[in-house]
């Protein structure tokens, strides 16, 4: 089964992190197939880039992300769905 992790990269006391597609049964450290994105948590605000179109696609490939990954994506990308305002129509006064 395919799971979407996060793999630590960076020095000691340093972490960042690769948002990545891997088998399930690898280790942290282990091989991947895909690098989706980054997260460094160390920056302020926190710095989330991910490849949205990819995750869509690998999630349809029957991949799942895992606890801290869907996290991540619900905090952090669902702002760009929140960008775009619903339009209303408001009735204005016809012109005469």
């Amino acid at each position: 089964m395919l799971s979407i992790r996060m793999r630590r990269t960076g020095s000691k006391k340093r972490p960042s992190y690769r948002v990545v597609v891997t088998e399930a049964r690898t280790p942290r450290e282990g091989g991947f197939l895909e690098i989706l994105g980054i997260y460094n948590p160390r920056l302020k605000p926190a710095l989330v880039e991910i490849d949205k179109a990819r995750v869509e696609h690998w999630i349809k490939q029957g991949a799942r992300p895992s606890d801290s990954v869907r996290t991540l994506l619900s905090r952090h990308l669902s702002r760009d769905r929140g960008a775009v305002a619903p339009v209303t129509a408001e009735p204005t006064a016809p012109t005469a």
